[in-house]
Protein backbone atom coordinates (compact mmCIF):
# COMPACT_ATOMS: atom_id res chain seq x y z
CA UNK A 1 0.00 0.00 0.00
CA UNK A 2 2.88 2.38 -0.64
CA UNK A 3 2.36 5.67 -2.43
CA UNK A 4 5.02 4.66 -4.94
CA UNK A 5 3.01 1.56 -5.82
CA UNK A 6 -0.22 3.52 -6.11
CA UNK A 7 1.43 6.15 -8.29
CA UNK A 8 3.60 4.02 -10.55
CA UNK A 9 2.44 0.42 -10.84
CA UNK A 10 -0.26 1.31 -13.39
CA UNK A 11 -0.14 4.62 -15.26
CA UNK A 12 -2.18 6.45 -17.87
CA UNK A 13 -0.27 4.86 -20.75
CA UNK A 14 -1.49 1.46 -19.61
CA UNK A 15 -5.13 2.48 -20.03
CA UNK A 16 -4.21 3.86 -23.45
CA UNK A 17 -2.52 0.58 -24.40
CA UNK A 18 -5.50 -1.54 -23.36
CA UNK A 19 -7.78 0.69 -25.42
CA UNK A 20 -5.47 0.46 -28.44
CA UNK A 21 -5.59 -3.33 -28.17
CA UNK A 22 -9.32 -3.07 -28.86
CA UNK A 23 -10.46 -4.02 -25.36
CA UNK A 24 -13.69 -2.51 -24.06
CA UNK A 25 -13.16 -2.52 -20.30
CA UNK A 26 -10.77 -2.97 -17.38
CA UNK A 27 -11.30 -4.49 -13.93
CA UNK A 28 -9.81 -2.51 -11.04
CA UNK A 29 -9.21 -4.51 -7.84
CA UNK A 30 -9.43 -2.47 -4.63
CA UNK A 31 -8.68 -3.59 -1.07
CA UNK A 32 -10.59 -1.87 1.71
CA UNK A 33 -7.23 -0.57 3.03
CA UNK A 34 -7.09 1.85 0.09
CA UNK A 35 -10.22 3.69 1.20
CA UNK A 36 -10.49 3.00 4.94
CA UNK A 37 -8.29 3.85 7.93
CA UNK A 38 -7.71 1.47 10.84
CA UNK A 39 -10.70 3.03 12.63
CA UNK A 40 -12.74 2.38 9.41
CA UNK A 41 -13.20 6.06 8.63
CA UNK A 42 -12.90 6.79 4.93
CA UNK A 43 -9.76 7.99 3.17
CA UNK A 44 -10.63 10.62 0.60
CA UNK A 45 -7.38 10.14 -1.30
CA UNK A 46 -8.33 6.49 -1.89
CA UNK A 47 -11.65 7.49 -3.40
CA UNK A 48 -9.84 10.12 -5.48
CA UNK A 49 -7.55 7.43 -6.90
CA UNK A 50 -10.51 5.30 -7.91
CA UNK A 51 -12.17 8.27 -9.59
CA UNK A 52 -8.94 8.96 -11.48
CA UNK A 53 -9.14 5.42 -12.87
CA UNK A 54 -12.75 6.01 -13.87
CA UNK A 55 -11.86 9.24 -15.67
CA UNK A 56 -8.93 7.57 -17.47
CA UNK A 57 -11.30 4.84 -18.62
CA UNK A 58 -13.69 7.47 -19.95
CA UNK A 59 -10.81 9.24 -21.69
CA UNK A 60 -9.84 6.05 -23.53
CA UNK A 61 -13.39 4.80 -24.19
CA UNK A 62 -13.18 1.93 -21.70
CA UNK A 63 -15.80 0.64 -19.31
CA UNK A 64 -14.71 -0.28 -15.79
CA UNK A 65 -15.48 -2.81 -13.09
CA UNK A 66 -14.78 -1.73 -9.52
CA UNK A 67 -13.87 -4.96 -7.70
CA UNK A 68 -13.75 -5.05 -3.91
CA UNK A 69 -10.89 -7.51 -3.63
CA UNK A 70 -10.70 -7.61 0.16
CA UNK A 71 -13.07 -6.42 2.89
CA UNK A 72 -12.42 -6.17 6.61
CA UNK A 73 -12.85 -9.66 8.04
CA UNK A 74 -12.37 -11.47 4.75
CA UNK A 75 -9.70 -12.11 2.15
CA UNK A 76 -9.75 -15.01 -0.31
CA UNK A 77 -6.10 -15.55 0.63
CA UNK A 78 -5.90 -17.24 4.05
CA UNK A 79 -2.43 -15.78 4.61
CA UNK A 80 -4.02 -12.34 4.87
CA UNK A 81 -5.49 -13.40 8.23
CA UNK A 82 -8.71 -11.54 7.52
CA UNK A 83 -11.35 -13.80 9.09
CA UNK A 84 -14.85 -13.79 10.54
CA UNK A 85 -16.71 -11.76 7.92
CA UNK A 86 -19.42 -14.29 7.09
CA UNK A 87 -20.53 -14.60 10.74
CA UNK A 88 -19.75 -11.14 12.11
CA UNK A 89 -22.49 -8.52 11.80
CA UNK A 90 -20.11 -5.62 12.49
CA UNK A 91 -17.86 -6.66 9.61
CA UNK A 92 -20.91 -7.06 7.40
CA UNK A 93 -22.23 -3.65 8.36
CA UNK A 94 -18.89 -2.14 7.41
CA UNK A 95 -19.11 -3.94 4.06
CA UNK A 96 -22.56 -2.45 3.41
CA UNK A 97 -21.41 1.02 4.47
CA UNK A 98 -18.40 0.85 2.18
CA UNK A 99 -20.55 -0.11 -0.79
CA UNK A 100 -23.01 2.66 -0.02
CA UNK A 101 -20.10 5.13 0.00
CA UNK A 102 -18.87 3.74 -3.33
CA UNK A 103 -22.41 4.09 -4.67
CA UNK A 104 -22.81 7.67 -3.50
CA UNK A 105 -19.46 8.63 -5.00
CA UNK A 106 -19.50 6.73 -8.28
CA UNK A 107 -23.02 5.75 -9.38
CA UNK A 108 -23.07 8.91 -11.51
CA UNK A 109 -20.75 6.97 -13.83
CA UNK A 110 -23.12 4.02 -14.20
CA UNK A 111 -23.14 4.31 -17.99
CA UNK A 112 -19.62 2.82 -17.96
CA UNK A 113 -19.09 1.49 -14.42
CA UNK A 114 -20.13 -1.75 -12.72
CA UNK A 115 -19.70 -2.91 -9.12
CA UNK A 116 -18.24 -6.32 -8.17
CA UNK A 117 -19.33 -6.96 -4.59
CA UNK A 118 -16.49 -9.26 -3.50
CA UNK A 119 -13.62 -10.91 -5.32
CA UNK A 120 -13.75 -14.61 -4.32
CA UNK A 121 -15.72 -16.45 -1.67
CA UNK A 122 -13.52 -19.44 -1.00
CA UNK A 123 -15.41 -22.05 1.04
CA UNK A 124 -18.62 -23.90 0.19
CA UNK A 125 -19.78 -23.44 3.80
CA UNK A 126 -20.08 -19.71 3.11
CA UNK A 127 -22.68 -20.27 0.36
CA UNK A 128 -25.77 -19.41 2.41
CA UNK A 129 -24.22 -16.61 4.50
CA UNK A 130 -22.82 -15.04 1.34
CA UNK A 131 -26.18 -15.18 -0.48
CA UNK A 132 -27.73 -13.43 2.51
CA UNK A 133 -24.98 -10.79 2.73
CA UNK A 134 -24.93 -10.14 -1.03
CA UNK A 135 -28.73 -9.85 -1.06
CA UNK A 136 -28.72 -7.26 1.70
CA UNK A 137 -25.92 -5.33 0.03
CA UNK A 138 -27.79 -5.26 -3.28
CA UNK A 139 -30.96 -4.03 -1.54
CA UNK A 140 -29.05 -1.18 0.07
CA UNK A 141 -27.24 -0.21 -3.13
CA UNK A 142 -30.54 -0.21 -5.02
CA UNK A 143 -31.98 2.39 -2.64
CA UNK A 144 -29.26 4.77 -3.81
CA UNK A 145 -28.74 3.56 -7.37
CA UNK A 146 -31.59 1.50 -8.86
CA UNK A 147 -29.81 0.65 -12.12
CA UNK A 148 -26.04 0.40 -11.72
CA UNK A 149 -24.75 -3.02 -12.77
CA UNK A 150 -23.73 -5.32 -9.90
CA UNK A 151 -21.60 -8.45 -10.34
CA UNK A 152 -22.13 -11.38 -7.96
CA UNK A 153 -20.06 -14.57 -7.80
CA UNK A 154 -20.12 -17.71 -5.67
CA UNK A 155 -18.04 -20.09 -3.57
CA UNK A 156 -14.89 -22.14 -4.36
CA UNK A 157 -13.17 -18.85 -5.30
CA UNK A 158 -15.89 -17.85 -7.72
CA UNK A 159 -15.89 -21.23 -9.47
CA UNK A 160 -18.14 -21.65 -12.49
CA UNK A 161 -19.87 -24.59 -10.79
CA UNK A 162 -21.04 -22.19 -8.04
CA UNK A 163 -23.01 -19.91 -10.37
CA UNK A 164 -26.14 -22.07 -10.14
CA UNK A 165 -26.23 -21.51 -6.37
CA UNK A 166 -26.17 -17.71 -6.50
CA UNK A 167 -29.48 -16.60 -4.97
CA UNK A 168 -29.90 -12.85 -4.67
CA UNK A 169 -32.60 -10.31 -5.64
CA UNK A 170 -32.23 -10.56 -9.41
CA UNK A 171 -33.01 -7.60 -11.61
CA UNK A 172 -31.96 -6.74 -15.16
CA UNK A 173 -28.76 -5.09 -13.92
CA UNK A 174 -27.39 -8.06 -11.98
CA UNK A 175 -24.50 -9.93 -13.64
CA UNK A 176 -23.56 -13.51 -12.69
CA UNK A 177 -19.81 -13.71 -12.24
CA UNK A 178 -17.25 -16.52 -12.20
CA UNK A 179 -13.48 -17.05 -12.47
CA UNK A 180 -11.78 -19.79 -14.45
CA UNK A 181 -8.27 -21.17 -14.03
CA UNK A 182 -9.03 -24.68 -15.17
CA UNK A 183 -7.34 -27.06 -15.28
CA UNK A 184 -5.49 -25.68 -12.27
CA UNK A 185 -2.55 -28.02 -12.77
CA UNK A 186 -1.81 -26.22 -16.05
CA UNK A 187 -2.66 -22.60 -15.20
CA UNK A 188 -0.93 -22.72 -11.80
CA UNK A 189 2.05 -24.93 -12.60
CA UNK A 190 4.88 -24.23 -10.17
CA UNK A 191 2.76 -21.80 -8.12
CA UNK A 192 4.53 -21.26 -4.80
CA UNK A 193 1.32 -20.51 -2.88
CA UNK A 194 -0.36 -23.86 -3.62
CA UNK A 195 0.28 -26.44 -0.93
CA UNK A 196 2.11 -29.56 -2.19
CA UNK A 197 3.06 -27.86 -5.47
CA UNK A 198 6.67 -28.41 -6.52
CA UNK A 199 7.76 -24.95 -7.64
CA UNK A 200 9.89 -26.60 -10.34
CA UNK A 201 6.90 -28.50 -11.74
CA UNK A 202 6.06 -27.76 -15.38
CA UNK A 203 3.56 -29.29 -17.75
CA UNK A 204 2.43 -28.75 -21.32
CA UNK A 205 -1.13 -27.96 -22.39
CA UNK A 206 -1.16 -30.97 -24.69
CA UNK A 207 -2.09 -33.56 -22.05
CA UNK A 208 -5.02 -35.91 -21.43
CA UNK A 209 -7.44 -35.76 -18.53
CA UNK A 210 -5.81 -38.88 -17.12
CA UNK A 211 -2.63 -36.80 -16.98
CA UNK A 212 -4.54 -33.91 -15.40
CA UNK A 213 -5.93 -36.17 -12.67
CA UNK A 214 -2.62 -37.92 -11.97
CA UNK A 215 -0.58 -34.71 -11.90
CA UNK A 216 -3.16 -32.96 -9.71
CA UNK A 217 -3.03 -35.71 -7.10
CA UNK A 218 0.71 -35.15 -6.69
CA UNK A 219 0.92 -31.37 -6.94
CA UNK A 220 -2.32 -29.96 -5.53
CA UNK A 221 -3.54 -30.42 -1.97
CA UNK A 222 -7.17 -30.47 -3.01
CA UNK A 223 -8.94 -32.08 -5.92
CA UNK A 224 -10.22 -28.80 -7.36
CA UNK A 225 -12.76 -29.42 -10.04
CA UNK A 226 -13.81 -33.04 -10.58
CA UNK A 227 -12.48 -34.27 -13.93
CA UNK A 228 -14.18 -37.67 -13.82
CA UNK A 229 -16.89 -36.48 -16.22
CA UNK A 230 -14.27 -36.13 -18.97
CA UNK A 231 -12.99 -38.97 -21.12
CA UNK A 232 -9.60 -39.80 -19.53
CA UNK A 233 -8.05 -40.20 -22.98
CA UNK A 234 -9.36 -36.84 -24.23
CA UNK A 235 -7.02 -33.85 -24.28
CA UNK A 236 -7.78 -30.43 -22.86
CA UNK A 237 -9.60 -28.33 -25.46
CA UNK A 238 -12.76 -26.43 -26.31
CA UNK A 239 -15.01 -29.36 -25.43
CA UNK A 240 -13.79 -29.18 -21.86
CA UNK A 241 -14.68 -25.50 -21.51
CA UNK A 242 -18.04 -26.03 -23.22
CA UNK A 243 -18.76 -28.75 -20.67
CA UNK A 244 -17.82 -26.86 -17.53
CA UNK A 245 -19.60 -23.64 -18.59
CA UNK A 246 -22.85 -25.40 -19.58
CA UNK A 247 -24.71 -25.32 -16.24
CA UNK A 248 -23.73 -21.73 -15.48
CA UNK A 249 -24.77 -20.54 -18.92
CA UNK A 250 -28.11 -22.35 -18.68
CA UNK A 251 -28.73 -20.88 -15.21
CA UNK A 252 -27.93 -17.36 -16.42
CA UNK A 253 -30.19 -17.87 -19.44
CA UNK A 254 -33.04 -19.09 -17.20
CA UNK A 255 -32.73 -15.86 -15.18
CA UNK A 256 -32.32 -13.75 -18.34
CA UNK A 257 -29.03 -12.42 -16.94
CA UNK A 258 -25.58 -11.95 -18.47
CA UNK A 259 -22.74 -14.25 -17.46
CA UNK A 260 -19.26 -12.82 -16.97
CA UNK A 261 -15.82 -14.36 -16.43
CA UNK A 262 -14.11 -11.82 -14.20
CA UNK A 263 -10.74 -13.58 -14.03
CA UNK A 264 -8.94 -16.14 -16.12
CA UNK A 265 -5.30 -16.61 -17.00
CA UNK A 266 -2.11 -18.64 -16.98
CA UNK A 267 0.88 -18.29 -14.67
CA UNK A 268 4.01 -16.92 -16.34
CA UNK A 269 5.83 -20.19 -15.57
CA UNK A 270 4.00 -21.81 -18.50
CA UNK A 271 5.44 -22.07 -21.99
CA UNK A 272 4.19 -19.11 -24.10
CA UNK A 273 2.95 -21.31 -26.95
CA UNK A 274 1.03 -23.48 -24.49
CA UNK A 275 -0.38 -20.35 -22.88
CA UNK A 276 -1.59 -19.21 -26.29
CA UNK A 277 -3.32 -22.55 -26.92
CA UNK A 278 -5.16 -22.30 -23.61
CA UNK A 279 -6.30 -18.73 -24.28
CA UNK A 280 -7.44 -19.51 -27.83
CA UNK A 281 -9.51 -22.46 -26.62
CA UNK A 282 -11.19 -20.74 -23.70
CA UNK A 283 -11.70 -17.48 -25.62
CA UNK A 284 -13.46 -19.29 -28.45
CA UNK A 285 -16.01 -20.71 -25.99
CA UNK A 286 -16.43 -17.47 -24.04
CA UNK A 287 -17.03 -15.61 -27.30
CA UNK A 288 -19.38 -18.28 -28.63
CA UNK A 289 -21.71 -17.82 -25.67
CA UNK A 290 -21.30 -14.07 -25.35
CA UNK A 291 -19.60 -14.32 -21.95
CA UNK A 292 -17.64 -11.15 -21.21
CA UNK A 293 -14.19 -11.69 -19.74
CA UNK A 294 -11.14 -10.07 -18.16
CA UNK A 295 -7.79 -11.82 -17.93
CA UNK A 296 -5.71 -11.81 -14.75
CA UNK A 297 -3.48 -9.97 -14.73
CA UNK A 298 -2.34 -7.08 -16.85
CA UNK A 299 0.96 -6.66 -15.00
CA UNK A 300 2.79 -8.62 -12.32
CA UNK A 301 1.36 -10.85 -9.60
CA UNK A 302 2.71 -14.02 -11.27
CA UNK A 303 0.30 -13.75 -14.25
CA UNK A 304 2.04 -10.88 -16.03
CA UNK A 305 0.43 -10.50 -19.47
CA UNK A 306 2.76 -7.66 -20.51
CA UNK A 307 5.83 -9.71 -19.56
CA UNK A 308 8.27 -9.75 -22.49
CA UNK A 309 8.13 -13.55 -22.31
CA UNK A 310 4.77 -13.35 -24.07
CA UNK A 311 5.78 -10.87 -26.78
CA UNK A 312 5.67 -13.59 -29.46
CA UNK A 313 2.10 -14.71 -28.64
CA UNK A 314 0.37 -11.66 -27.16
CA UNK A 315 -0.96 -10.37 -30.47
CA UNK A 316 -2.54 -13.74 -31.27
CA UNK A 317 -4.19 -13.91 -27.84
CA UNK A 318 -5.53 -10.36 -28.06
CA UNK A 319 -6.92 -11.01 -31.53
CA UNK A 320 -9.05 -13.86 -30.27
Amino acid sequence: YSLDRFDNFIKEEDFKKVSEWGMDHVRIPVDYNLVQNDDLSFKQDGFDRIERCILLCKKYNLNMILDLHKTIGYSFDDKEEETGFFYNEEYQENFYNLWIEFTKCFSKYEDMLAFELLNEVNKYEYKDPWNKIASECIRRIRKVSPTIKILVGGYYNNAVCAVKDIDVPFDENIVLNFHCYEPLIFTHQGAYWIKNMNTNFRTSYDITFKDVIDLSKVNIDHSGMDYSFMNPDEKIGTNYFETIFKDAFEYATSKDLPLYCGEYGVIENADPEDTKKWYLDINSVLNKYGIGHALWSYRGMDFDFVNSKFDTVRKDIIGN
